[in-house]
């Protein structure tokens, strides 16, 4: 079992009324639990499926030099990056408005 930490932007009710089944939300958006990884990759596959619009980012505590993981789905400015066995993030260049 590990921390695991799901926080969501523009997600349907739906999706969040699920996630509140199965964690705690702290804050708007902000859930925490505590569960297995084959648990925590089906919450996972839950949130890639219904994010729609909206996106997502779940942290948990892994054997890594840093000492956790992430994963992300939906448009957002930050991606993921390997950077030498480090995952850090890197942002997309601001889309000028029109």
């Amino acid at each position: 079992m590990a921390m695991l930490v799901i926080v969501v932007e523009n997600a349907p009710p739906r999706l969040r009324g699920r996630l509140a089944a199965w964690l705690l939300e702290v804050r708007a958006g902000v859930f925490v639990g505590d569960y297995s990884a084959r648990t925590r990759d089906r919450i996972w596959e839950q949130v890639e499926a219904a994010i729609g619009e909206g996106d997502a980012v779940m942290v948990w505590k892994a054997p890594t030099d840093q000492g956790f993981d992430f994963a992300t789905v939906g448009r957002n400015r930050r991606m993921p990056v390997d950077f030498d066995g480090l995952k850090l993030v890197s942002f997309f260049p601001v889309e000028p408005r029109k």
